[in-house]
């Protein structure tokens, strides 16, 4: 059927990971596939994913992904407030895309009112352009805690008077009291603007379910709106945490990747495609336990180098990478696993903590500065190694400037005209501030064969992006009432 939605719709969850940011980008391509301009919008995010915009900004992986799924280009408006965390009480603030300041959490909450313009300037935006803007939560609207100045769920809704859907998570237990509970959390101008409920992933009988969902929509007096099953191997880029199940593993798999799981990492999402290859063991390794043997190894990008960087030798790989190049394995580093791999990383001004500076893994003969300004540039260009010339496609997010004399053998030729990152005389180590290196199919062939595997296949990691949005759509045109979810719109 048609999904013609017109005006805004709020999705808002009863928990964090309830299904918001799916839920939102399945809507917008069923809005999509039926000719409406829609947008998507998320007031304030926490997330260390995150992606380059059209316009030059900075916003969250999810609010990106869900670009795709509408079919416009990411921007700004997206997600005008992103937070990305640099200590557990501490995160950079980016406003419209650019970092403004790192704040604790008291001083962050008194800034919200002018975070708050911020967002409130990005929908009226949105709102003149679109058809309709389907808008996503944080957390839970429950969070009494946060209620105060909030701007990331009813605080907006409030504001700009927008209806919203609650949906909860079946598959974790409780979700019954996980909606009834928000909705007594909430005030009575609150529970009047939830126009209905939507329960994800469940598994199983439906008709067994039903009891429930009678009681429940008896004890609130608000419909659901639909119940979706359990989707397994979406291929979707995940807003922050890492993904539940590390490791990945088919019987082709030729290649073994090890990730250390830093603290602080940051664009995770760069190894999706190799979760996703037929030809790659992966596992993301974590804290405590000892770097098993494989035949590359990535550091990936960090919020807190200096810090990740103290973790890694906690935790005994750099004496771990060392023992794998000894034995021929091969290293890349992207972005803050770049600059780990150099000899000095300094941060004068304070950018990421404490000033100062540390030795890195001195494997490369490269030297950061960390600076207050942030480069950030969608990129495509050719690989310059192993003599290939595949095209690369990514994008630069760091505060880092890197010099030394092994950017004199580059990673990649950009279409700029600029070079970037290292390959170590050996061929053994190679760096890059480039982001999604792995994304374009021939990049990932040429970067799988560096490493070891021979006739590497190609894998189209955007293709199975568009199959999985495709996908959701599918599955949420047949498990949703969908002139119910039009209704709701306001």
């Amino acid at each position: 059927m048609q999904f013609k939605p017109r005006g805004t719709l709020m999705i808002q969850g009863a928990t964090s990971d309830a299904g918001k940011s799916t839920l939102v980008a399945g809507l917008c391509r069923l809005a999509r596939r039926s000719g409406v301009k829609v947008a998507p919008f998320k007031p304030q995010n926490m997330a260390l994913n995150s992606a380059v915009t059209i316009d030059g900004g900075e916003i969250g992986r999810a609010q990106a992904l869900q670009a795709i799924a509408a079919g416009v280009p990411a921007r700004i408006d997206f997600n005008p407030v992103l937070l990305k965390p640099t200590t557990d009480r501490g995160a950079q603030v980016i406003i419209h895309g650019h970092a403004h300041a790192n704040l604790d959490a008291r001083a962050y909450h008194a800034y919200k009112r002018t975070a708050f313009d911020a967002v409130l300037a990005s929908y009226a935006r949105l709102r003149a352009e679109f058809d309709a803007v389907i808008v996503e939560g944080a957390g839970s609207p429950a969070e009494i805690n946060l209620r105060d100045g909030d701007i990331a769920n009813m605080g907006f809704a409030e504001h700009v008077d927008c209806p919203v859907v609650l949906v909860a998570d079946i598959d974790r237990g409780g979700v019954f009291a996980h909606l009834v509970g928000t909705l007594a959390c909430l005030s009575e101008s609150e529970r009047a603007r939830v126009k209905g409920f939507v329960i994800n992933r469940f598994r199983g009988d439906i008709s067994l379910l039903k009891p429930g969902l009678d009681w429940l929509e008896a004890q609130t007096g608000k419909p659901v709106f639909g119940v979706l099953p359990y989707l397994h191997g979406l291929t979707l880029d995940a807003e922050d945490m890492l993904p539940g199940i590390a490791h990945s593993r088919s019987e082709r798999a030729a290649l073994k990747v090890i990730v250390p799981a830093l603290p602080r990492i940051s664009n995770h999402t760069d190894f999706d495609p190799l979760r996703a290859h037929p030809q790659v063991e992966f596992d993301y390794v974590r804290a405590g336990v000892a770097p098993p043997p494989a035949d590359l190894i990535v550091l990936p990008g960090s919020k807190s180098v200096q810090r990740d960087l103290a973790w890694l030798r906690e935790n005994g790989w750099d004496r771990a990478i060392e023992r794998h190049l000894r034995y021929g394995g091969k290293v890349l580093g992207i972005c803050g696993g770049m600059q780990m791999l150099g000899r000095e990383i300094d941060d004068p001004d304070g950018v990421e903590g404490a000033a100062g500076r540390v030795d890195g893994l001195g494997l490369l003969d490269l030297y950061t500065v960390l600076t207050q300004s942030k480069q950030l540039e969608n990129v495509s260009g050719r690989l310059m190694i192993d003599g290939t010339s595949a095209p690369v496609r990514g994008y630069e997010i760091h505060m880092g400037r890197t010099s030394g004399a092994a950017l004199d053998r580059p990673f990649v030729a950009l279409d700029t005209g600029r070079v970037d990152g290292a390959i170590s005389d050996d061929g053994q180590i190679a760096a890059t501030y480039l982001h999604g290196v792995f994304d374009t199919p021939e990049a990932c062939a040429a970067l799988l064969a560096w490493a070891g595997v021979q006739d590497a296949a190609p894998l189209d990691y955007s293709a199975l992006r568009e199959a999985s949005l495709d996908r959701l759509a599918d599955v949420f045109a047949g498990a949703l009432d969908l002139d119910a979810v039009m209704a709701a719109f306001g």
